[in-house]
């Protein structure tokens, strides 16, 4: 069943909060979010799809369509959030202590801030996403982290994204950072220019940052159906070749094992092959910028 609760999280009028341990601390003056429970968002079908709570029924059936296409192309979503903890814990044990995740989603259970802060408790995290129920969640969720922050923001606005309030100042760009696009290129047409949104957020981050990507991959027939399910309930999918996915990381050398199906990028257990449709659907890996002359 979806869950209904009330998700506004504190009275943003409270004017007994104290926003200097608050994610919203830079901007106190934010105004209460609406959020649409008769269309499906993003942020929420990915929630259903790795069994979380915080969805409705119109999010579900999305993922219910998904799963008469192929059960294990939808469990692909789990295997994301995998490769999320391992990827960000590997990045947080290379030194990196500040991330910028953009649509970032839900922050629910082990995602960014959590694995990072367990490597390094000063570690730093903005989550970044244009849905409003990720801005209401992150008021009950994150108030009391002064770590982590989340702004609402269309990353294909690179400018008012690294720019913003809850950005500046509290991200150093003078500095390795990981900037993470898990799961959302491929909610990027190709009218939209996903090679130069890209390379506008790379071409502001220093020497020794790295890139994080994962994305749908045309890896089998049935990816194809499931992306049509995306496209008909959220208007928005966007499948790739392997090859196409790589560009997004030119000018960065990638890291072992490279650009491969998320179970075999540094897998904490033997990978049991062939893999099934939840491990064949995304393929991810991570760069780093290297220093000029490096």
């Amino acid at each position: 069943m979806a869950d209904r609760r009330d998700r506004g999280g504190a009275d943003p009028g409270d004017a007994t909060r104290d926003y200097s341990l608050s994610w919203s601390g830079a901007v106190p003056d934010y105004e209460p979010v609406e959020i649409d429970t008769t269309k499906p968002s993003i942020a929420r079908v990915y929630d259903a799809a790795i069994g979380g709570k915080d969805h409705y029924e119109v999010d579900a059936a999305v993922v219910e369509a998904g799963r008469k296409v192929s059960a294990a192309g939808v469990a692909s979503a789990r295997v994301n959030r995998d490769i999320l903890i391992r990827g960000v814990r590997h990045l947080a044990e290379q030194g990196i202590d500040q991330f910028l995740d953009l649509g970032s989603g839900l922050p629910s259970a082990q995602n960014t801030h959590q694995v990072a802060q367990a490597v390094n408790p000063e570690a730093r995290v903005v989550y970044v996403d244009n849905d409003p129920i990720v801005l209401a969640h992150g008021r009950a969720l994150l108030a009391q982290d002064e770590r982590t922050r989340v702004i609402t923001a269309d990353m294909l606005d690179v400018e008012h994204v690294l720019n913003h309030p809850g950005v500046q100042g509290f991200i150093d760009f003078s500095k390795p950072l990981g900037l993470m696009m898990v799961a959302v290129i491929h909610h990027l047409l190709d009218e939209e220019d996903p090679g130069g949104v890209v390379d506008a957020y790379k071409a502001r981050l220093a020497p020794g940052s790295y890139l994080f990507i994962t994305h749908f991959c045309n890896s089998f027939p049935e990816a194809r159906e499931l992306n049509d399910v995306l496209i008909a309930s959220l208007g928005r999918g966007q499948l790739r070749s392997k090859e196409r996915i790589a560009t997004f990381f030119d000018g960065m050398d990638l890291i072992e094992p490279g650009i491969v199906p998320l179970p075999l990028w540094r897998p904490d257990e033997p990978v049991r092959e062939p893999l099934d449709h939840s491990g064949l659907l995304m393929v991810g890996g991570i760069a780093r910028k290297p220093a000029p002359g490096e």
